[in-house]
């Protein structure tokens, strides 16, 4: 994807440049996927150049996605129920799965996400083994099969290997053994973890980079937190956590532990800047304090909490405190970062009867930049000279975002957009989605009808 993609030049009516909306900017691309310049104040597109009409953003990042979750969609908004009936239904997803439809399933969806402007993801990726918890012939063949899908779908992917070793915290927070349905999410423990991910680790490919995930403090025992942490850190890799979506995983941490689930990731030496806490709902004033002073990232998913109804994080006190916010779909009620870069804000604004908690110009950095930075692309999210060339347009004149003046495409973007709005997606200076369609995943509902009926 990054090494022999031949020069490019696009020019963009308008481009949102640190901040700016600037009109008539000209981005040329080199053959190693890169923005080699920026000229703003170009006039007409010069001869030659690929013209993007509407607003040109850096690619979006989506830093947190089970992509086998988009197969409940419609399925699990019927009736009432909680996060915990929920689940049953997604074990029923799970264990339908093989590295095949894995594959046609991931493709699918990750094709969904570059029509939605999303140019990398990170996939919290825990279905390693067969039904029944037997190994594959190839130990990885599940996160292969993602790799491959997200190369296929012409888009980045940071593979969280997760590791989810139990079925709750057990008698005295020792882990109680993986249920019927988690047995093929499991390795027994963190070593045999940390020796099967390791070996996915040296495959990936230029567009693919691997990281470590602790599913959450209930489904890894507090004795092996550190060595995921370690095995993360030697690598220097991203660890993601599903942490507090839910108060009766708080409640059942205290009772097992007499500490928050935040508290006991902080003792065992999970807490980094390279961290990054997934959902964070249900905090303490202490949780708060611990997240910021180590400086970790957290990933709201705006969609997925409402849909569950799991509530709204503190994340205007989390960034105050020192911890930087991403986004990601999660279980893709919705699959559109736009849709949750607006929900952080309005959210908010429903929680405490105030507006302005962000600028559109935080929330853009928060899509973008501050994704890639949690997935481990730190040379990703800006439109500058030197970083990848990943950028999306988003149309301007359609029915949601006409009117407004140019200089306000930013706000009119992320308070009024959609996905539907997207027109171009570029990944490595290649057209992925050019004017609404998708280069290589020609008709992407098809694609989706067919994975989705193929698990049930």
């Amino acid at each position: 994807m990054t090494s022999d993609a031949p020069s490019r030049t696009y020019w963009c009516s308008h481009a949102w440049l640190n901040g700016t909306v600037e009109p008539d900017v000209v981005l040329e691309t080199g053959g190693d996927g890169r923005i080699t310049a920026v000229r703003t104040g170009a006039g007409a597109p010069p001869p030659g150049a690929e013209p993007l009409r509407g607003l040109t953003l850096p690619g979006l990042a989506n830093a947190h996605s089970h992509a086998f979750h988009r197969a409940l969609r419609g399925t699990v908004q019927i009736g009432s129920g909680t996060f915990w009936t929920w689940r049953e239904m997604m074990y029923q997803a799970a264990g339908a799965l093989d590295p095949d439809s894995a594959y046609a399933l991931g493709r699918a969806v990750y094709a969904e996400m570059a029509l939605a402007g999303i140019t990398c993801v990170g996939e919290f990726h825990y279905v390693h083994h067969a039904p029944g918890g037997e190994r594959y012939d190839d130990p990885n063949a599940m996160g292969r099969a993602l790799i491959a899908a997200a190369a296929d779908a012409g888009i980045r992917i940071t593979l969280l290997d997760t590791a989810y070793l139990a079925s709750g915290f057990g008698r005295d927070g020792r882990g109680a053994p993986p249920g019927r349905h988690q047995l093929r999410f499991s390795d027994g423990t963190a070593a045999a973890w940390a020796e099967r991910a390791a070996s996915l680790r040296a495959q990936e490919g230029g567009h693919a980079r691997t990281g470590a995930a602790i599913h959450s403090v209930r489904a890894v025992p507090a004795r092996e937190l550190g060595p995921v942490a370690e095995w993360a850190e030697e690598r220097s890799a991203p660890l993601h956590v599903h942490l507090s979506e839910q108060t009766a995983e708080n409640d059942a941490c205290q009772e097992a532990h007499g500490c928050t689930p935040t508290r006991l990731l902080a003792d065992h030496g999970v807490l980094g800047r390279r961290t990054t806490a997934v959902h964070a709902t249900h905090l303490t004033g202490e949780d708060v304090k611990l997240l910021g002073d180590a400086s970790v990232g957290v990933c709201m998913c705006p969609t997925t909490e409402r849909d569950l109804a799991d509530g709204i994080g503190p994340a205007p006190r989390l960034e105050r405190a020192g911890a930087t916010l991403s986004l990601g779909s999660d279980s893709h009620a919705v699959v559109d970062l736009l849709e949750e870069a607006r929900a952080l804000e309005l959210d908010e604004r429903l929680r405490t009867r105030a507006r302005g908690h962000w600028t559109a110009a935080q929330l853009l950095r928060t899509a973008t930049e501050q994704g890639h930075a949690a997935l481990g692309w730190p040379e990703a999210g800006r439109l500058e000279a030197g970083m990848l060339a990943d950028f999306t347009t988003v149309a301007t004149d359609s029915v949601r975002t006409v009117g407004p003046a140019p200089r306000m495409a930013a706000e009119a973007v992320v308070f009024a957009a959609t996905a539907a709005d997207v027109r171009h997606t570029v990944v490595a200076g290649r057209h992925v989605v050019r004017d609404g369609r998708h280069a290589y995943v020609p008709d992407v509902p098809a694609a989706l009808a067919e994975a989705i009926g193929a698990l049930h």
